[in-house]
């Protein structure tokens, strides 16, 4: 045996001897090096800019000399414009790259095959960072990372700010060569993904649908997922045998979703929802998943997205849909004042299969902030509840299996885990015997007091999560620009100012009494305009109306400020639109203290395929307006779509507009956002009509939506000044509103109705 290794340690000093370092300065000495690169060999790119590159690799290493293909500098190599890595071959490292200020198309950024008949196995990306490589049109849907092939390796990488349609990260399983993959993805940074108002804004996607009886056993494991709001699936599990593992979620707005497939693995998790709304956990369906030793903390998401849901099943379910949960396990998690978990979630006149031969033990339920710990929303009988223990102060009559008994809390987070006296202990099956040992494991259990004492602070965690590439600092801090302000007394300076405003921040003071405009205005960069109250007018031509008159562009900002207008000379089909490009870029609109009156169109229209973070209109007056002020109906094709995330409307007066005053539609029934949210409180609307049958306002779709303490005065007789239409569940508050001779509410079983006056 010693010859034996001595023999192989030998071989291996005459290979390193051989190996080779070549350095190369484009893209064909690249792929010369390529063509001739052998075990050992390293292939230095030198630093700069790569721009309008595919990448295309397929040599061949061994597991102890694989190819590497280094930055000469880690974060030095940027790979720009439209550009993509493609990898063929067999133990291949990347080590280093940048992509940045660019776009890769139809395909993914990085693509672990380079056709069908080449893909890679055994080869690994580390310390790489994908930053902002968005597709420019929000619709053009990529992946960032497609992993096919088998035991592949994503490590100690950094991924931020995608804004396109797609998957982040994707595994594959199209067929034998990508199944039973074991792939790692490890300690590895995902950073910053807004809400996509739309459903595939999932980091990490493991098969699809159509795989998902196939077992893929990838391995997720001791990453750090930060505001990743993408959707409600932050982790979709679509196939067998996969782990999740010692991962950390900082105030991430969704879970880890057990969406299809079964025998998958939760474990020794760290759910950080501080507070922050929509922050979920695990959501659970199909057979045999694990869910243990995770911790919770504030996560307050509610339904789908709190920080455990058990799903309800479809009777004789195909497996691309909701298959009934059972034989799983639930245990040794500890949640930590979060909204209660969901038993037989999504039940209704579909989804009628209780979970059955569910074992739920050995949880820890510490709340101080709310009334109930869980909710059950259909037979829950057929779950087998031991030894969870709940704080003492929580009011709920809960089912047997469920002990309240006194929490000891130390520090900032600290579960102290109590001795259950004997009697009060059902027997346990042995497996769950050995769960009830130890709470987290891995590397968050090396931490001060996590034996019998979980004692967790966001500092400590911190510390401990080494995840992303190491040169690259996971959230720049830009300094702040400085305003630039500019005085425009006509149509020509107000479009010179708005042309020459790039990047900054740019307020427009009006300073003139009429500006008339040949053409419509795009907005660029942070924009303020103000009269500081004086009345001014836009005028435009007669013989050649405008399509509009502000667009503003995907990634900006517009603030009408303290404003005065008269829009009676301004012939234009709307006075502000969404860039119209559907750009992937999210915008911003505030209007606050101004006075918008006579405008014969659409005051605010939301261009197809564009989307705005928030909208805030407040304290503001409009007068004798006709056409809708603000249309959000243009996303017609029924898949969830829609154009704002936050919508706030309040303080308003809107006195004798005739038109809709908001129309909101989100059509399809897709579950997977939480948007669009809107606030429509202390608004007055006199003497308002919408022409014809239509609401004065209609909410299609909407989720989540509060309507309070406005007042409707001879607005709309005859017909409703509200219309809610729902295809799935959402949740809408009607509340302390007057409405004096004015229409009806169409409402339903989503409305809660209290505290109204109609007179």
């Amino acid at each position: 045996m010693k010859r034996l290794l001595l023999l192989k340690f030998s071989l291996l000093l005459c290979v390193f001897a051989m190996a080779n370092t070549i350095t190369v300065k484009n893209l064909d000495e690249l792929k010369a090096a390529n063509k001739v690169g052998k075990p050992g060999d390293t292939i230095l790119l030198h630093n700069g800019e790569w721009k309008d590159v595919v990448i295309a690799l397929n040599c061949n290493g061994t597991k102890d000399l694989p190819v590497t293909f280094k930055a000469q500098e880690a974060g030095k190599v940027l790979i720009t414009g439209h550009s993509q890595l493609k990898l063929g071959g067999s133990f291949i490292v990347i080590d280093g790259f940048y992509f940045t200020n660019g776009y890769a198309g139809d395909d993914a950024i990085i693509d672990f095959r380079i056709d069908k008949k080449q893909l890679a196995n055994h080869c690994r990306i580390t310390n790489c960072v994908i930053n902002d490589f968005n597709n420019l049109k929000r619709m053009d849907e990529n992946y960032w990372v497609s992993l096919s092939g088998k035991n592949n390796r994503i490590d100690h990488c950094s991924f931020l700010n995608k804004k396109n349609m797609g998957v982040l990260m994707a595994v594959i399983l199209d067929d034998e060569r990508s199944r039973e993959n074991f792939h790692s993805i490890d300690h590895n940074y995902f950073g910053v993904r807004l809400p996509l108002a739309s459903n595939s804004g999932e980091i990490i996607r493991v098969g699809v649908s159509q795989h998902c009886e196939f077992n893929s056993n990838t391995q997720i494991v001791d990453n750090f997922f930060e505001h990743c709001d993408g959707e409600t699936e932050i982790i979709s599990i679509k196939s067998c045998s996969n782990v999740v593992r010692n991962n950390f979620f900082k105030e991430c707005q969704g879970g880890v979703v057990l969406r299809h497939g079964n025998y998958n693995t939760v474990e020794s998790n760290i759910f950080w929802g501080n507070d922050k709304e929509g922050t979920g956990g695990v959501r659970i369906i199909n057979k045999g998943q694990w869910v243990v030793n995770n911790l919770f903390y504030k996560c307050r998401g509610v339904g789908f997205r709190s920080s455990l849901s058990i799903m309800n099943g479809v009777p004789n379910s195909p497996a691309f849909r909701y298959v009934a949960v059972t034989d799983a396990v639930i245990a040794n998690n500890s949640f930590f004042n979060c909204t209660p978990i969901s038993f037989c979630e999504g039940s209704d006149t579909e989804r009628t299969v209780v979970p059955e031969k569910v074992f739920f033990a050995n949880n820890i339920f510490y709340n101080t902030k709310d009334k109930i710990i869980y909710n059950s929303y259909d037979d829950i009988s057929k779950i087998y509840f031991s030894q969870n223990i709940v704080s003492k102060s929580i009011t709920q009559s809960i089912t047997a299996g469920f002990i309240k008994y006194p929490i000891a809390v130390w520090k900032s987070i600290l579960i102290q885990i109590p001795e259950v006296y004997a009697e009060q202990v059902k027997k346990m099956p042995d497996s769950l015997l050995l769960l009830s040992k130890g709470r987290l494991s891995g590397r968050f259990s090396n931490m001060p007091g996590l034996s019998n004492k979980q004692v967790i602070n966001e500092t400590e965690l911190l510390n401990i999560v080494y995840a992303g590439a190491e040169w690259f600092k996971r959230l720049s801090v830009k300094t702040p620009a400085t305003p630039i302000e500019v005085d425009c007394k006509d149509g020509l300076s107000l479009k010179t100012a708005l042309d020459k405003a790039g990047e900054n921040l740019l307020i427009i003071h009006l300073t003139g009494d009429s500006y008339k405009l040949e053409g419509p205005l795009s907005i660029k960069g942070n924009v303020t305009i103000t009269s500081g109250k004086k009345q001014i007018s836009f005028i435009s031509s007669i013989e050649d109306p405008l399509t509009y008159l502000l667009e503003i562009k995907g990634g900006n900002a517009l603030y009408l400020k303290n404003i005065n207008l008269d829009l009676s000379g301004l012939h234009a089909a709307a006075f502000i639109t969404a860039d119209l490009s559907g750009s992937s870029n999210h915008s911003n609109l505030s209007i606050s203290g101004s006075t918008i009156k006579s405008m014969n169109g659409i005051f605010f229209n939301a261009a197809k395929s564009t989307v705005f973070d928030s909208i805030i209109v407040s304290n503001n007056s409009f007068f004798s307006n006709k056409g809708t002020l603000f249309n959000f109906s243009n996303e017609t094709d029924k898949k969830g779509l829609y154009n704002v995330e936050h919508l706030k409307m309040t303080n308003n007066f809107f006195n004798v507009n005739e038109g809709v005053l908001l129309d909101m539609l989100r059509g399809g029934n897709d579950e997977s956002t939480m948007g669009p949210l809107l606030l429509f409180k202390n608004n007055i609307i006199d003497n308002c009509r919408s022409g014809g049958d239509k609401p004065l306002i209609i909410l299609n779709g909407t989720q989540q939506s509060v309507i309070e303490y406005n007042r409707f005065v001879a607005s709309n007789d005859g017909a409703s000044i509200i219309q809610y239409e729902d295809a799935v569940r959402a949740a809408h508050f009607f509340r302390n509103n007057v409405l004096t001779k004015s229409g009806k509410v169409t409402s339903n079983k989503f409305v809660t109705e209290k505290n109204n006056t109609i007179k």
